[in-house]
C-alpha cells in the first residue's frame, strides 16, 4: 500500500510546535491595510493557535 500525501496546501499554511500545538497566520492580513491601524497590524503579523474546532481537521491534512 502507498504511503499518504501530506496535502501541500496544509503544509504551507500550518505549522506544529515543540510542544505540538498547530500554530496558522491571521486572517485578515493581505488587502485594506490602509484603513487599520499599526496596533492591529502588528498584532495580526503574529502567528496563532489553530482554534480547537478546525485542530481535527488540519492534523488528518498534515497526518501528524
Amino acid at each position: 500500500m502507498p504511503k499518504m500525501k501530506t496535502h501541500s496546501g496544509a503544509k504551507k499554511r500550518f505549522r506544529k510546535t515543540a510542544k505540538g500545538k498547530l500554530r496558522a497566520r491571521h486572517s485578515f492580513t493581505s488587502h485594506n491595510l490602509g484603513k487599520k491601524d499599526q496596533k492591529r497590524k502588528r498584532r495580526l503579523g503574529r502567528p496563532v493557535e489553530v482554534a480547537k474546532s478546525d485542530e481535527k481537521r488540519v492534523r488528518e491534512l498534515l497526518h501528524k
